[in-house]
């Protein structure tokens, strides 16, 4: 029997381990005392009409638990990420072999954070398949002070009277107020229970600092794609799964693992969705029964509700693109431009990589015309590394419209480039000798700095004196434009260069 919560009720103090295994017997034959049964387990269900008569019915899914559900790991091997998480002998590890762990040091109780999707129920549900130990879970969604002083109490009398330790996986812990998560501190100090708490939010600000202390943090990462298309590869071969009656055109699977953004849950509901799509588009079509059904891209863009963005991030669109949208912001068309950024981050493209290109752009483009997008798109790049995505994209649209609608120049990146011209030409060789280093004994028997002129003593702070070498003197690199700002710039260079030639 079940409580409200949907959980095993705990093991009580007149009962013994191996009558309450007895218990659950019957509709979870087999299954571990005080674990609950997952769904991956149950039979296959009979064949659907839909589905190829030469192959299990697993491909449905009309009577069976969601595919996320079905393909949880049974094991740590089987988790796919998270690897910095599971090495030898790490908490987690310990966790999962149970009353089988070695060692004096007991099982630590864990906070594991990390954005959805990333496997946070399901390292809990592999550690709930540990022997020895009861496993109880509960949501802080809908528990309350008065579940977890229940579970307080039945771990207490379970650890004295039969020596067993209780796993309590609480999910969105971070959904509990201060008096609420005070009262899983005595449970967790005394190690009555072993806490797996997991939240989507900073535990510094959603946890409360005791039970942190007494507790390990554990950063999960978003999934990578390699392994985001595992999972995928794995779902449509494992019997778990749809056991081979499906296979994936590569355009589909680019697609589902793109659209996931690094969560697993949401990449297999988006499969499960695509393949009810292409049964779906099959029925009534001759076709051999013994042959996997591909999945093609349309059927991913029909389930998921969102067309694939011609983008490869490797090829030819990558280049082809990015031109587009630093020409856009070099032409000033700032509709083009905020095109071809939506684009880009819609396809996956990463956002660091971008607002490196703006960088790029406000100092090769925009220049001294409007020395203040140099500063903009800094502060953007900066920006976007501290807050990620998805609020990222406001930073570098703003960035954008920045550069895109600022006056134009590119003095200064041709006047670099005139001088590395030169410079590769043989040119400049030398310093003059008034303006070499005199800070060491003899450099003066050398001649060097002698006849300097300290500019802050000359009226207007500029001094009439050679500084390039002999065979660069009237060189002019810099040609400023009369765009912007360098509208004000270039009668003042005149001055100067009148100035300190001494014309």
């Amino acid at each position: 029997m079940e409580d409200l919560f949907g959980q095993v009720p705990l093991t009580g103090p007149d009962q013994p381990p191996e009558h309450a295994e007895k218990n659950h017997q019957g509709d979870d034959a087999g299954a571990e005392p005080g674990i609950l049964r997952d769904p991956s387990e149950d039979p296959a269900p009979e064949a659907s009409a839909s589905v190829p008569t030469g192959r299990k019915s697993t491909a449905s899914g009309s009577q069976r638990g969601p595919l996320a559900v079905r393909m949880r790991p049974k094991n740590l091997d089987e988790v796919v990420g998270q690897q910095h998480l599971l090495g030898q002998g790490s908490p987690l590890r310990q966790l999962a072999a149970g009353a089988a762990a070695g060692g004096p040091a007991g099982p630590s109780s864990l906070v594991l954070w990390g954005p959805p999707g990333t496997g946070k129920t399901t390292l809990a549900h592999v550690i709930a398949r540990g022997t020895g130990r009861k496993f109880v879970e509960l949501s802080a969604i809908t528990a309350g002070v008065k579940d977890v002083r229940r579970v307080m109490d039945e771990a207490l009398t379970a650890r004295d009277l039969y020596r067993t330790t209780t796993v309590l996986f609480l999910d969105e812990i971070h959904r509990f107020n201060k008096a609420q998560q005070d009262a899983l501190l005595p449970g967790v100090e005394n190690r009555w229970v072993v806490l797996v708490a997991a939240t989507t939010e900073n535990p510094s600000f959603s946890v409360v600092s005791p039970l942190l202390s007494r507790s390990l943090l554990l950063t999960l990462r978003p999934l990578t794609d390699k392994d985001i298309e595992l999972l995928l590869q794995r779902a449509v071969d494992d019997e778990r799964g749809f056991d081979g009656t499906v296979r994936f055109a590569p355009e589909a699977l680019e697609h589902l693992v793109r659209l996931s953004g690094g969560d697993a849950r949401r990449a297999l509901t988006a499969l499960e969705a695509a393949a009810g799509v292409a049964f779906g588009d099959a029925e009534g079509t001759l076709r051999d029964p013994d042959e996997p059904l591909t999945l093609e891209l349309q059927h991913t863009e029909q389930a998921v509700d969102a067309a694939a963005v011609r983008y490869d991030r490797a090829g030819d669109q990558h280049y082809d693109v990015i031109s587009a949208f630093i020409k856009s912001i070099r032409g000033s068309d700032v509709d083009a431009a905020l095109h071809y950024l939506a684009r880009m981050l819609e396809a996956g493209e990463d956002p660091r990589f971008l607002a490196r290109r703006i960088v790029i752009s406000a100092a090769e483009d925009v220049g001294m015309a409007d020395p203040t997008a140099l500063q903009t798109a800094v502060a953007a790049a900066q920006a976007v590394q501290l807050i990620g995505m998805p609020e990222g994209r406001i930073i570098l649209a703003e960035a954008v419209v920045h550069l895109a609608t600022a006056p134009k120049s590119n003095a200064a990146y041709m006047g670099i480039n005139r001088a590395i011209g030169d410079v590769r030409a043989g040119l400049g060789n030398g310093i003059p000798a008034h303006l070499r280093d005199a800070h060491y004994p003899g450099a003066g028997q050398l001649g060097h700095g002698k006849g300097y002129v300290y500019s802050h003593d000359e009226p207007h702070g500029v001094a009439a004196q050679q500084y390039p070498p002999d065979d660069l003197v009237g060189k002019d690199y810099y040609q400023p434009t009369l765009n912007g700002a360098e509208r004000d710039i270039q009668p003042r260079l005149e001055r100067l260069r009148r100035i300190i030639r001494g014309n």
